[in-house]
């Protein structure tokens, strides 16, 4: 009688081993679904965020000079413009000294 009680205990012990690790498994699963999807929707607030932040800079110099400038570098030369480039890969386009530049970021 004994015996088969300690057998019992040591099958019921074991299933919520079975279950604990079961649960602990589906919560590290979720963790890593959520960690990935906030880290894709920063890095497109980021991409967001240069790009406005190209686009202004751009308008400022073309307010102080006349134009809009040839290139990026001018910017983050005379204009202060800050760009993570590690992160971040920036194109940018001008079609004329007139016409406002295309920029596109994108995520490395």
């Amino acid at each position: 009688m004994y015996h088969d009680q300690t057998a019992q205990l040591r099958r019921r012990r074991r299933r919520l081993a079975i279950a604990a690790v079961l649960v602990a498994l589906v919560l590290a699963l979720g963790c890593a679904i959520g960690w990935g999807a906030a880290r894709r929707q920063t890095l497109e607030q980021g991409c967001a965020s240069v790009r406005e932040a190209v686009l202004e800079t751009a308008a400022q110099c073309c307010a102080v000079e006349g134009s809009y400038p040839s290139t990026i570098e001018h910017l983050e030369e005379h204009y202060g413009l800050a760009i993570n480039h590690r992160d971040y890969a920036v194109t940018y386009e001008a079609f004329a000294s007139n016409v406002t530049p295309s920029v596109v970021v994108v995520p490395r």
